[in-house]
């Protein structure tokens, strides 16, 4: 049976070394990367089912790392950053990753944050099928999603987003369950993020977002999916 393999990337060599050692222990094979490029080439070279990715990186910053990764590749990806003001989150988010680590942290916390975005990642996979909605269509297997035939570019913050609420079409889904259910536990409260999330969301598959058909607001609650 193949090993789950992780990539560690972190220019700093005792948390690449921390990281290893707890990974390790808990049955996961791990590569590392001490930089952005060959970070690029292990992902290629690897394929591995998960990174772990430094905002701050020598050559190039993490951000730029997991926007070229996003570009080819819909491997889950944990940032680790000191950084942990909303609107670094956001923008985290806003290019492909999946959750985040906020240094110093615990070996107890990062273990269950892998574990959650590979169940996440692992469920995605295991549940194919599709799903349409009037011009929209979404094909769960494949992670694809179009409108009236044109293939639309979602992150996979945007597409985890767009599946759970497509899942629960016709009722409203409250703004905590939505966070956690896309970007996992400790995200309670995270109204921006969310907020900031449905409007790239609407931009792309609503034909006018101001008036969306298919992302709906249910105020001072939470979002809804129009069943057509």
């Amino acid at each position: 049976m193949k090993s789950t393999t992780i990539l560690v990337v972190d220019d700093e060599r005792r948390y690449r070394e921390l990281l290893e050692m707890n990974l390790t222990r808990r049955g996961y094979r791990v590569v590392q990367a001490a930089d952005g490029l060959t970070a690029l080439n292990q992902v290629e070279l690897e394929a591995p089912d998960l990174v772990m990715l430094d905002l701050m990186l020598p050559d190039m910053d993490g951000y730029e790392v997991c926007r070229r990764i996003r570009e080819y590749s819909g491997v889950p990806v944990i940032m680790l950053t000191a950084k942990a003001e909303p609107a670094e989150k956001v923008r985290g988010l806003a290019v492909g990753a999946d959750d985040y680590v906020t240094k110093p942290f615990s070996a107890e916390e990062v273990l269950a944050r892998v574990e959650a975005v590979l169940r996440r990642s692992e469920a995605g996979r295991l549940d194919p099928g599709g799903a349409d909605f009037g011009a929209l269509h979404i094909d769960y297997g494949q992670h694809q999603v179009t409108v009236s035939g044109r293939e639309i570019d979602l992150t996979a913050g945007e597409y985890r987003l767009l599946e759970t609420l497509a899942r629960n079409a016709g009722r409203v889904v409250v703004q905590d369950e939505l966070l956690r259910r896309v970007w996992g536990e400790g995200f309670a409260g995270e109204t921006a993020l969310l907020q900031t999330a449905i409007r790239r969301l609407r931009s792309k598959i609503e034909d006018d977002p101001a008036v969306p058909r298919y992302v709906l607001t249910k105020r001072g609650v939470g979002y809804s999916f129009a069943r057509t």
